[in-house]
This record gives C-alpha cells, sequence and structure tokens, in this order.
C-alpha cells in the first residue's frame, strides 16, 4: 500500500528477527549475573539488602479475594461499584484542579492500591478519593490550579475536612510503605506504535488512550505490568477500528505479554461499558448498613448491647426480674458464695437462762429501772428543799 505502513509480511519478519535477538540476550545476561543473598558489602561491613522496585506494587493473587471489604460483609458487585465511584470522582476533581492526566492516573492507581488492604466499610471513599488526588498532585509535582471560585463552607465543616484528609494521607503512606511510585502506560503505547510504525494514524493513538484512561476504573493496574496494559489498549483500538496487525508471529509477544493476559484486560475493560451507573444513595445506604452489623458484632463480642448497657445473659447470673419470691426468703434460701468470710457462731450452754439474751430483759432493763428511780428522788428532794426556804423579804 503506497504511503502506508508497511506490508505484514514485513513486519512479522521483524518481529520474528527481534524476538530470536531478545531470546539469545535473555540467556547470556542469566549465564553472566551472579547474586549474593548474604547482603551488600560496604567498607568493611556486611548490610542486609533491601530491594524496592515496581513488581511490589502488584497485587498477588491470593489477596484479590477475598478484599478486606468482602471480609466486612461487603459484596463484590458492591465493592466494584464503589471503586469505579472513587475513581470518577479522582477524574472530575482531577479536571477541575486542571491537573495533568498522568496525575489523575496515580491517584485512581493509588485508590485501588489502598483498597485492597483496607475496607470501603471502616474507610470513607471520599475522604480517601481527596487524599489520593492530594498525594498525587505532590507525586507528580502538580500543583492544583482551581478553576473555578472558591466555596465558601463554614470553617468548622472545612477544618474537620482538611484534617481527615491530611489523616487519610498519612495512613495511605504508611499501608502502602510510601511506594507510591506508578508507572503509567501512555508512553508506552506511543513507543509500541512507533515499534509498528503505527504512530501517524493519530485515531489509533487516541483510542488506544481512551481505552488506557477508562481501564484506570478497573483494577488491571494492580495486576498487570503497564507493558502488558498498553499492548492490551492497542489490541482494543485496532479492534475497534478494524486494523490489521501482525499475527505470524503475534506482535505483542514482542513486548513480553501473553494472549491470556491481554484477553483477561480486555474483558475487564469492556465489562465497564456493560455496567449501570453506581448509584451514590444506595451505595452509602449499604455500606452504613455492613458498618453497623460489624459495630454491633464488636459490642456483642463484649457483652454489650447495642446502647452500649451491659447485656444480661440469660443461663445464669444476676437478674433481678427472674426471682418471684421476696429479698428476704431469698436471703435465707441462697447459700454465702464466700463460706469462708462468715465467723462461726459460738453455741452458748442450755443450762444458761434465755432471758439474759434479750436486750429488753435482764440486767440491760434492771440498769434502765434503777436510773429512773435515781432521777425522780432526787427531782423530788429539789422540790422539797425549794419549799421549806424562806422567802426573801
Amino acid at each position: 500500500t503506497g504511503g502506508g505502513p508497511r506490508p505484514l509480511e514485513e513486519a512479522e519478519t521483524k518481529i520474528s528477527d527481534w524476538l530470536a535477538k531478545m531470546a539469545a540476550g535473555s540467556f547470556s545476561a542469566v549465564a553472566n549475573t551472579s547474586t549474593n543473598n548474604e547482603g551488600i558489602l560496604i567498607g568493611d561491613k556486611l548490610y542486609s539488602e533491601v530491594s524496592l522496585t515496581i513488581d511490589n506494587s502488584l497485587i498477588p493473587e491470593e489477596r484479590l479475594s477475598p478484599t478486606p471489604s468482602m471480609l466486612d460483609g461487603l459484596d463484590l458487585q458492591t465493592e466494584t461499584d464503589l471503586r469505579i465511584l472513587g475513581c470518577e470522582l479522582i477524574q472530575s476533581a482531577g479536571i477541575l484542579l486542571r491537573l495533568p492526566q498522568v496525575a489523575m492516573a496515580t491517584g485512581q492507581v493509588l485508590f485501588h492500591r489502598f483498597f485492597y488492604s483496607k475496607s470501603f466499610v471502616k474507610h470513607s471513599f471520599e475522604i480517601v478519593a481527596m487524599a489520593c488526588v492530594n498525594l498525587a498532585s505532590k507525586i507528580e509535582e502538580a500543583p492544583p490550579t482551581p478553576s473555578c471560585p472558591h466555596p465558601t463552607p463554614t470553617l468548622k465543616n472545612y477544618i474537620n475536612t482538611k484534617n481527615q484528609v491530611i489523616k487519610a494521607e498519612r495512613r495511605i503512606l504508611k499501608e502502602l510503605g510510601f511506594c507510591v511510585h506508578v508507572k503509567h502506560p501512555h508512553k508506552i503505547i506511543v513507543m509500541y506504535l512507533q515499534v509498528l510504525e503505527c504512530e501517524k494514524n493519530q485515531t489509533l493513538v487516541q483510542t488506544a488512550w481512551n481505552y488506557m484512561n477508562d481501564s484506570l476504573r478497573t483494577n488491571v493496574f494492580v495486576r498487570f505490568q503497564v507493558e502488558t496494559i498498553a499492548c492490551a489498549c492497542i489490541y482494543l483500538a485496532a479492534r475497534a477500528l478494524q486494523m490489521p496487525l501482525p499475527t505470524k508471529p503475534l506482535w505483542f509477544l514482542l513486548f513480553g505479554a501473553t494472549e491470556e493476559e491481554i484477553r483477561d484486560i480486555c474483558i475487564t475493560t469492556l465489562k465497564l461499558y456493560t455496567r449501570k451507573k453506581p448509584n451514590y444513595e444506595l451505595l452509602e445506604k449499604e455500606v452504613e448498613k455492613r458498618k453497623m452489623a460489624l459495630q454491633e458484632a464488636k459490642l456483642k463480642a463484649k457483652g454489650l448491647n447495642p446502647d452500649g448497657t451491659p447485656a444480661l445473659s440469660t443461663l445464669g447470673g444476676f437478674s433481678p426480674g427472674s426471682k418471684p419470691c421476696s429479698p428476704r426468703e431469698a436471703k435465707g434460701d441462697e447459700k454465702s458464695p464466700n463460706p469462708q468470710v462468715l465467723k462461726p457462731v459460738k453455741k452458748e450452754p442450755e443450762d444458761r437462762p434465755q432471758s439474759s439474751k434479750s436486750p429488753h430483759n435482764g440486767l440491760r432493763k434492771e440498769n434502765k429501772l434503777n436510773r429512773n428511780s435515781r432521777s425522780e428522788s432526787r427531782s423530788r428532794s429539789r422540790s422539797r428543799s425549794r419549799s421549806r426556804s424562806p422567802r426573801r423579804q
């Protein structure tokens, strides 16, 4: 075809030669490499080795299901809607703040990574989305410039939201272990199209970019390498525009991608266009319902009612309403819980008169009578002495 890309036969031959060279180079590299598992020798001291690579940001298969949100009772459908809604919020906020697309993509990837470590039930996705936008603007060195005038919220609400965003940003850094580097396939798509000699087709380039931006709402960026995602976006764009690409051998084998991975990414991305738009109110009610159920389960484990009062067990223990008898009868019937505390009562001899036991009989009563008689005699003698004394004239 004159003026267009080269025929497919030449491109396939070129790809075959590159694959052969890459295979030979990889074998020689493996033979010449030597690893030292003991550590790194700096001077005379041996230090342990710490490896931080972009591969650490990929989520292993065993952590994809069940997620922390699913363990808290949230179903997969609701969690997927919350992820899509949070990513759309980050994209809209980035447009209003005039952030570059790279910063918005970084925020969405951080959002997905965080919620594979924490639950949507325990953390507000809106606050986390705000924190991801703030953190992504710092990582990509793109300060926000609002295009709309600042609203005038109340000072109390503004300070409260600001503090929550700051705490959420610190929590994201802690959960991700400060591994916040994100590699994006924007430039990789253009580079691969240059290899395929299709970079002049602006429609193909733009369509591949659109698929890549839409796939940010899914979890493919935490499951696959960015090179594989770039190949899948080019594959989708070529299929949508009905453009042929080399197949003998397959063109994506040159970039280290497999057919299974590309098929998985394509299916996950195309499912976005068949889903209904998430309903914020229904999602909020579902999250609140799971939050209340989780809180009640915690209180029940502590032996408390939902209102915080101590729960009374029906199997045993003290219950005021379960005793039909009077308190006096209950005291006589019940056994003492601590029999060792009670002192033994000394038995008195039987021949001793019982009158001495009562405080109203015996010596105490006689003492009271003697005291009363003495007081009466004294009062009488005083009255007599007053009557006999002569009156003064």
